[in-house]
């Protein structure tokens, strides 16, 4: 940016970005949060009421976590300390803490202590801050962009009330991009820059749902603009070379990674073609390993379709290998032709219900022997202890199938795992299952005597 134009700002703001330039200083200037900032809500009740609380502001990037916790800390006229869990220790927590301390007995002002990127402190860490909570040394306010459910200790979240802040919106952006090109102490708008309403738009829709990229793209821009009849104008060429490299948000390690494979897994479950595609298109778009989407691909052919049309699990090993051998971008086609597939085949997950009953059989009947009939009497050892005997060749047996026979220990020997869907080819397996079922029930040579 060009800081000549903005003089008048202190030394301290000049040199600072403009998202940080730009940061609310009240609830008015304040963009998105409806839901915990309208009259009514949790930490609306509480500015007003300056009685704040313990809490975790859990959302995505450039929401707003932390200068919602500089505001209820200036509104309620709290002490504010601020720490990151990512450049500090057991060192600067206990400063902190005794700067607490020094606050709390002289009764000056009750302490807000923020602690940014709170699930990167480890457990240990975490503890630190229980009893200084419980005793009222500190009100804790943590900000994080993971789920506080997998990445906070129990412990503290039991002490603590939970706030999600969401993603802000195009038209949130737009007034975010609007106010930084008006403000003349604190934003761009000594610099006369004009932007286009589509080209605000595209701003907005490339800072995905956060404000400080729509900043950072925009003061990159101002740089960039040029003087035209005493206006500085961006151009859509400027906006494209600085855009390119932008991606949509997608965090490999994050929320945002299991909540879009959880999304394209739901569309293909759903036999939403268009769906699982969208979220396909969404993962690539992000920077996400091709063959990572490969490898889950296979497992939902298993999972969600099975012998309902077995073919849909050749197909993702072939999508696998096509792009193993063709690589980016070429082999992602081959990708969005497996998806398609999954998504528009019949589904049974008759397989995956199988395989998760037989796993319980297992661990609740511990380890049953084998049944003498179906070891193979390989010594003659083994003969002699009757090993293979009355064991009945189903090939020699009338279609195939050896009526009455029990393949399961005699504790088991009703255990059903495998309930096949009327979907694809499984209908017809079905079927055919059903029909053996009824020979084993009209059968005078069952294996176990007193077998139904």
């Amino acid at each position: 940016m060009n800081t000549s134009l903005l003089k008048e700002d202190t030394a301290e703001n000049l040199y600072q970005p403009l998202a940080a330039r730009l940061r609310p200083r009240s609830l008015q200037e304040f963009t998105g949060q409806e839901h915990l900032l309208s009259p009514g809500k949790s930490i609306f009740e509480a500015i007003q009421n300056k009685l704040p609380h313990s809490m975790i502001l859990w959302g995505p990037p450039g929401v707003g976590k932390t200068t919602l916790a500089k505001l209820l800390a200036a509104a309620c006229d709290c002490h504010f300390e601020s720490m990151s869990a990512v450049l500090d220790g057991v060192k600067e927590i206990r400063a902190t803490i005794e700067r607490a301390r020094y606050h709390q007995s002289t009764g000056s002002r009750q302490t807000i202590l923020f602690v940014d990127e709170v699930h990167r402190f480890n457990k240990a860490q975490q503890d630190a801050f229980l009893p200084h909570i419980e005793n009222g040394t500190v009100l804790f306010i943590g900000a994080t962009t993971e789920n506080p459910s997998f990445e906070l200790n129990n412990a503290l979240l039991s002490r603590t009330r939970v706030y999600l802040l969401k993603s802000l919106t195009e038209s949130d952006l737009e007034n975010v991009i609007d106010n930084a090109l008006q403000d003349k102490v604190r934003g761009l708008g000594k610099l006369n820059l004009q932007l286009s309403d589509d080209q605000k738009l595209i701003l907005a829709q490339a800072g995905d749902g956060d404000a400080r990229r729509s900043l950072n793209y925009l003061e990159v821009l101002s740089d960039m603009a040029e003087l035209v009849d005493g206006v500085r104008v961006i151009s859509d060429q400027h906006i494209e070379q600085v855009l390119e490299e932008g991606y949509r948000r997608f965090d490999k390690r994050g929320d945002s990674f299991y909540e879009q494979i959880s999304a394209l897994h739901k569309a293909v479950r759903g036999s939403s073609p268009d769906g699982a595609l969208y979220w396909l298109a969404r993962m690539l778009d992000g920077g996400c390993d091709p063959l990572y989407i490969a490898r889950r691909l296979v497992r939902m052919a298993s999972e969600d379709i099975g012998v309902a049309d077995p073919r849909a699990l050749q197909l993702c090993l072939n999508c696998w290998d096509t792009y193993m051998r063709l690589g980016s971008p070429e082999g992602e086609l081959a990708l969005a032709q497996a998806v398609v597939y999954l998504a528009s085949a019949p589904k049974s997950n008759a397989v995956y219900e199988a395989f998760n009953l037989a796993q319980k059989a297992v661990v609740d009947n511990g380890s049953l022997e084998v049944p003498l009939h179906l070891r193979n009497a390989t010594t003659s050892l083994g003969k002699q202890l009757g090993y293979g005997k009355e064991y009945r060749y189903a090939h020699n047996e009338e279609e195939g199938f050896a009526a009455g026979e029990s393949y399961f220990p005699q504790s088991l020997q009703h255990a059903q795992f495998y309930f096949p869907k009327n979907s694809g080819l499984e209908k017809r397996i079905k079927e055919k299952l059903d029909y053996f079922r009824q020979l084993n029930a009209k059968s005078d040579n069952k294996r176990y005597d007193g077998a139904d």
